[in-house]
């Protein structure tokens, strides 16, 4: 048995406790000041120093001089009532549904183990507690803090788990290489129109019917403007409108999300809502503005590190267990990181459907199986001392 993985299991107890209460605080976005007491308060006991990195990321390092590989975990939780029924379910109306709460955990493991074997580091190792993925900010937010620099980041690797799926059987590690994740794209468009009475349409100025218009236009970009080798989606998932059963309405507003695998289709996508959102509001002499309110490019893992760094897995799994895989339709903020340097976010399998596990993620009944926590902090742990091994 790997090394790391013998001593993982000897603090699987300290492991479970520390993930039911990252759970059960299910703190969102970048207010996470329960989350992220726990962590610095664990860190120091382990022997690091840790230290706030933008709003709200914590970090730390540990190793010699040499390369720097950066280990990453997402910390936040979901805006959703959780109902696991689990006894140490959170109750306040957030759910840790997207399993950050045991990425947070593996990392914290990851450290505890690294920092006792410190030693045998080749080079320093970078750790890299984020807030806000679900707001696809909190990956910016510390890049800009600096969490790149001092020391410089030569590559970086990631860990989503993945259950409820077909293929999420426990143990198994899954990859992409190349482009991993889509693009994802939040768009509001606000209309304005003019309202009028019912029994005087003329003199207004019908935003709805405008809306309506945008609506199926916007579909003709995927079936005819997107070319058949390349896959995007666009989708409208809100419309609001209209103040009164019997007025036209003098407003309306539509929100619709987009999904690319490169950023050629992701700006085209972009350019034609804008373009098409204003043309056809103008065609019915009203007005529409368009925002891009949030947005992340497609996550890349670099072709050569994401063969390495599986490699290195298979020295903790078998061989079978450890797939590549097409690209994924999810979206990432580990995308920032990746565009700056070699970069691979794994997939963990915690329990797939024939194992019993049926909620998928952002589901509030998600549940995972808790045993992969020891797995995930020595594939952390024994992936970065490889990579650094091996690139002195």
């Amino acid at each position: 048995m790997n090394e790391y993985y013998k001593e993982a299991l000897e603090i699987n107890d300290e492991l479970v406790a520390n993930r039911r209460m990252f759970h059960n605080y299910a703190e969102t976005g970048f207010e996470l000041p329960q989350t992220i007491s726990l962590v610095m308060k664990k860190l120091t006991e382990y022997g690091l120093k840790p230290y706030l990195v933008g709003k709200s990321g914590v970090s730390c390092t540990l190793g010699q001089s040499g390369k720097t590989i950066l280990l990453r975990a997402d910390m936040d939780a979901l805006p959703m009532k959780e109902k696991t029924g689990l006894d140490f379910a959170a109750t306040n109306g957030n759910c840790h549904s997207c399993g950050h709460d045991c990425h947070t955990t593996m990392l914290l493991g990851a450290a505890k183990l690294l920092k006792q074997n410190e030693n045998k580091l080749k080079g320093t190792v970078k750790f890299m507690f984020q807030p806000a993925e679900e707001l696809l900010a909190g990956a910016n937010d510390m890049i800009a803090a600096g969490i790149l620099e001092n020391p410089k980041v030569d590559a970086a690797m990631g860990m989503h788990i993945k259950v409820g799926h077909e293929n999420s059987n426990f143990g198994s590690i899954t990859y992409a290489k190349g482009t991993a994740l889509y693009s994802g794209d939040a768009v509001r468009i606000t209309i304005t129109g003019k309202n009028a009475h019912g029994s005087t349409p003329e003199k207004g100025v019908d935003a709805i019917n405008i809306a309506a218009h945008v609506v199926i236009s916007l579909q003709e970009i995927i079936a005819r403007e997107i070319p058949c080798t390349e896959h995007a989606v666009l989708i409208v998932g809100k419309i609001q409108g209209g103040d009164t059963v019997n007025t036209l309405a003098g407003n309306a507003v539509i929100e619709a999300s987009i999904r690319a695998t490169t950023q050629e289709s992701r700006s085209f996508l972009k350019k034609r809502i804008k373009e098409i959102s204003e043309n056809v509001a103008e065609t019915f002499r009203g007005q529409a503005i368009v925002e891009f309110v949030y947005g992340i490019g497609p996550l890349y893992n670099n072709p050569t590190f994401s063969e390495e760094i599986a490699s290195y897995c298979k020295e903790i799994c078998t061989e079978e267990k450890v797939k590549e895989i097409p690209t994924a339709c999810g979206t990432e903020d580990f995308t920032s990181i990746a565009e700056q340097v070699p970069s691979v976010m794994l997939n963990l399998g915690a329990g797939s459907i024939k194992e019993g596990y049926t909620y998928s993620m952002h589901n509030p009944n998600m549940i995972v199986d808790e045993e992969i926590l020891p797995l995930g902090t020595a594939l952390y742990a024994h992936c970065a001392t490889k990579y650094l091994e091996n690139n002195l």
